[in-house]
């Protein structure tokens, strides 16, 4: 495990990233958009949101082997704090032969250091049932406050 790196994701890992991405969903799914297509589309996406949603990737060598974006969410100001931002984890995914090696909570802990290092307030994650208990190990918590309201189907 020591031959791995976290990092900031470049432009040159972006098509590696929506790789990650499509492979993700194909585990699950057949995906509706074609691969280079949605390459293309989550390419230029990233690029026009790198300012709002910062990609970290797990690098071995040159090959990209997970990916995790911590999106800014910018608070109203009170008068007590005139900037106020959150952050929250979307998109975090290991390749399945690396899974429960310890890379995922490796990520998880830059993406902490990255929103600390950003003066966010906190940071929220919509899991999936399986990584629940990686973000509990990694500061992860309930909050009665945090409710929801799903608005499509």
């Amino acid at each position: 495990m020591n031959d791995i790196e976290i990092r900031p994701a470049e432009d040159r890992d972006l098509t590696a990233v929506a790789g990650l991405r499509w492979r993700w969903v194909a585990e699950k799914q057949v995906p509706d958009t074609g691969r280079e297509e949605f390459v293309r589309h989550f390419t230029a996406w990233a690029q026009e949101r790198k300012h709002t949603h910062r990609c970290l990737v797990v690098a071995r060598g040159a090959e990209v082997i997970g990916m995790a974006f911590l999106a800014a969410v910018e608070r109203v100001p009170t008068p007590r704090a005139l900037c106020r931002r959150s952050g929250d984890v979307q998109c975090v995914y290991v390749v399945p032969e690396e899974r429960d090696s310890g890379v995922g909570g490796r990520l998880l802990d830059a993406v902490l250091e990255l929103g600390r290092e950003l003066g966010y307030e906190r940071v929220t994650v919509h899991s999936s049932d399986r990584a629940i208990p990686a973000y509990r190990r990694h500061g992860f918590g309930d909050s009665p406050r945090l409710l929801q309201s799903v608005l499509s189907s």
